[in-house]
């Protein structure tokens, strides 16, 4: 057996060894100087063997952190890489496999595409919101522009659209008259009708609202000022069956007489059946813009506000499909077909010597209908 000399036996546990900078043992090697070398010299090479020496070790720090920072970028590289292939999957898997309908989709649930024709009920005795002119067969008004807006979006030419006018109670249960007085189903209802909280609960189908108005006064020339709906208490009021406006008549005790059409209504003014007229300002704005000098139109100051809807029945994805048209003509700056019906129809009536709210001339916000496009597509288009 050998013996081991205890000097060359290893310590158990782990051997911890100083970490030194590569390069650096030569920096330590000293010259040894010769006799004639002064204090002051050794001294002085000193201190530059010292500098150097820190310089050298302040450069392999310097360049371990900058290794140490490119690995970092490195790998928060590769991790948002990492994100954008997961988002990327997920998205394209809810575009093709799952999530909302698409454009198309919506068509073929709404039967658009085995349409000939579209065909719409409007009112057609309102100057300025849709009237239908007996000697030229011609449709014009705020209400005409909106529904050509929207067909223009579904596909279908002028020629295509069918008008029908309707009277009030009827525009619930989307069944118009035509020239034979027969009755005719129809796919929209556009017709100052004002969406409230007690028709959606009787079952009718908005869609998100395409005008604010108010409700308002018509009188003849030489009543009395109207400045309140008190200032109708116990006088003889027309407004139109099923409107919004009889609930606050009724609340100033005024005589309500009811009617479907609202000529029919002007009619009673004009033989003194009645004291006024009132239902939604942008309404009565046309007729006092007809005849500027036979009637006087009353801003009643009211805080409510009448927003108009479409009717589109029960069919959702026709409703979806009509909001997405009023989305577009909301949010893209370069679509301004509502603007223009306004101004042509609505701004045109607004009176210089005593201006009354007609409408506001913004369209409403409406917000973006949850419908299914590649991330290329323009949502607007």
């Amino acid at each position: 057996m050998v013996d081991r000399d205890e000097s060359e036996i290893e310590p158990v546990g782990r051997r911890f060894r100083q970490w030194t900078p590569p390069d650096l043992p030569w920096l330590r090697r000293r010259i040894v100087p010769p006799l004639d070398v002064t204090a002051e010299e050794i001294a002085s090479r000193d201190i530059a063997e010292q500098e150097v020496f820190e310089e050298v070790i302040e450069e392999v720090q310097l360049r371990s952190i900058a290794d140490w920072e490119y690995r970092f970028r490195a790998w928060r590289l590769a991790g948002l890489g990492l994100l954008l292939v997961v988002v990327l999957v997920v998205t394209m898997s809810r575009l093709l496999v799952g999530g909302p309908p698409s454009v198309a989709e919506l068509r073929e649930q709404a039967g658009v595409d085995t349409w000939t024709t579209l065909d719409i009920g409007v009112k057609d005795d309102q100057y300025g919101t849709a009237f239908f002119d007996t000697k030229s067969r011609l449709w014009s008004g705020f209400d005409i522009d909106i529904a050509y807006m929207i067909a223009e979006d579904l596909g279908f030419r002028r020629d295509d659209v069918r008008f029908y006018g309707m009277e009030s109670e009827d525009r619930a249960r989307m069944q118009a008259n035509d020239a034979k007085g027969n009755r005719v189903p129809v796919q929209l209802v556009i017709a100052s009708y004002s969406v409230t909280d007690a028709r959606r609960a009787a079952g009718v189908k908005f869609s998100a609202p395409y005008l604010f108005t108010e409700q308002s006064v018509i009188t003849l020339k030489d009543h009395a000022p109207v400045s309140a709906l008190q200032d109708l208490y116990r006088k003889k009021v027309c407004t139109l069956s099923t409107s919004t406006s009889q609930t606050a008549l009724d609340d100033v005790k005024a005589i309500v007489s009811r009617k479907n059409r609202v000529r029919e209504c002007f009619a009673e003014l004009d033989k003194g059946e009645v004291d006024a007229i009132s239902t939604d300002a942008a309404i009565l704005a046309g007729w006092k813009h007809k005849f500027p000098e036979k009637y006087v139109h009353w801003d009643l100051g009211l805080d409510s506000v009448e927003r108009w809807g479409i009717n589109v029945g029960d069919n959702p994805a026709l409703e979806k499909l009509v909001n997405l048209t009023l989305y577009r003509s909301y949010a893209d700056p370069a679509d301004d077909r509502w603007e223009l019906a306004y101004q042509k129809n609505l701004q045109s009536e607004i009176d210089d010597d005593k201006p009354v709210p007609i409408a506001e001339g913004m369209q409403p916000r409406v917000e973006r209908p949850d419908v299914r496009h590649l991330p290329w597509e323009d949502p607007l288009g």
